[in-house]
């Protein structure tokens, strides 16, 4: 072993022993634990601990394959975002194989394949020897970690060995820092429903009781169409700020279009119900199978906009959405039994003078869908959307 290679060994047992330290104390460093950090400081450390010119490390993609995200070492930035797909080059191998690969020269070695551009890449860097080993969470690889030379050379198997310790080592930063940005996640969708919580509790009910008060008081007057005025004024005010507060509890519901539409139409009747003090009922008429992004955001839409209509102009006594299977598609309906929702009058919502709903017109016809307002002889109105599944789907299950 040469001189070279003595210190650099050294120097990775120091390494080592902190990093073995620091995981001694990891209940007490989850809080700080991050993915990013935990791959950079690995590629260093990988470097060191086999005496090699340059450590790096891939990170695994959605799509299975892996990217080469942290260097340590090198001169250019011809393997940075470098994406290696299973099966190609070394890390590709690792990918395949889920063990260690090695090679003595990277560009004329036949054990792997050679896309121009890795090769491009690493005769950028003058790389020869190279070895890769995955970095497993179980028997999935997660990430792969690699080392190499500046020109032709062998990588034994205690190089091997090594570089499994450090990968292991990597693997349980890695699930740290996955518990620790999932505590943060947790903790900040617990203040979350406890703001959410608060608001339903007191601004909501502060704002019914006085919205109460003053259409009481405005349909008591009869000689004071000054004082009358205001009180519409006051009226519409709080009408305003009821709305501010409905958007600001959307969001902080944390609605996200990959949840079940029925959880997402349910919320928004116990929020109305909750803001509104109108009991607005959610049924659910047939099983729908699961929908993607765009159909969910339209769905909940709809209900959030037949829901605030009910509200600032039909003064419903109830209010129902249902939820049900059509052929080939999807039907939200939002009912209520008030003065009827004031649209300009139209039938159709397209040609309505609300922009809310002529908008969910437009985005209902581009899926193939249809939106209409159907008001009722006596009283009452309703909302209703059908939406056909997308083509895949093959219609409701």
């Amino acid at each position: 072993m040469s001189s070279r290679q003595r210190a650099a060994r050294e120097r990775a047992l120091d390494q080592q022993r902190l990093l073995d330290a620091l995981f001694i104390e990891r209940d007490g460093l989850l809080g700080v634990f991050d993915r990013v950090l935990a791959l950079r400081g690995t590629a260093q450390v990988l470097r060191d601990a086999v005496g090699a010119d340059v450590g790096f490390v891939a990170d695994l993609s959605a799509s299975d394959e892996v990217v080469i995200r942290w260097l340590s070492g090198n001169r250019t930035d011809s393997l940075q975002d470098l994406v290696v797909p299973i099966g190609q080059g070394v890390g590709g191998r690792v990918l395949a194989l889920g063990r260690p690969v090695r090679v003595s020269d990277y560009v004329s070695a036949a054990s792997i394949t050679h896309p121009r551009h890795f090769d491009t890449a690493v005769q950028a860097e003058a790389l020869g020897a190279m070895l890769a080993v995955p970095i497993l969470d179980g028997v999935r690889t997660i990430a792969v970690a690699y080392a190499s030379l500046r020109g032709p050379g062998e990588f034994g198997d205690r190089s091997v060995r090594t570089m499994e310790g450090i990968a292991a080592e990597a693997a349980r930063a890695l699930r740290l820092a996955a518990l620790a940005e999932a505590g943060r996640k947790d903790a900040v969708s617990a203040e979350r429903r406890r703001m959410q919580a608060s608001l339903h509790d007191s601004v909501g009910a502060m704002l019914f009781s006085i919205g109460a008060q003053v259409r009481d008081l405005r349909s008591s007057l009869i000689d004071n169409p000054a004082l009358g005025n205001r009180l519409g004024q006051l009226e519409a005010d709080i009408s305003a700020v009821s709305a501010a507060l409905r958007e600001a509890l959307l969001a902080l519901a944390e609605s996200s279009p990959e949840r079940a539409l029925p959880v997402e139409l349910a919320e928004h009747c116990r929020s109305f119900e909750a803001r509104t003090g109108v009991p607005a009922r959610f049924v659910q008429l047939d099983e729908v199978p699961p929908l993607d992004a765009e159909r969910t955001s339209l769905l909940t839409g709809v209900v959030r906009e037949g829901l605030l209509n009910a509200e600032k102009h039909a003064r419903p006594r109830t209010v129902i959405v249902s939820l049900g299977a059509v052929e080939g598609g999807i039907q939200v309906a939002v009912a209520d039994d008030g003065d009827g929702l004031r649209a300009g009058g139209a039938a159709d919502p397209a040609e309505s003078s609300g922009l809310g709903l002529a908008m969910l017109a437009e985005r209902a016809a581009r899926l193939g869908g249809r939106l209409s307002l159907v008001h009722a002889e006596d009283e009452g109105a309703t909302l209703r959307i059908m939406l056909p599944l997308p083509p895949e789907d093959g219609g409701v299950r």
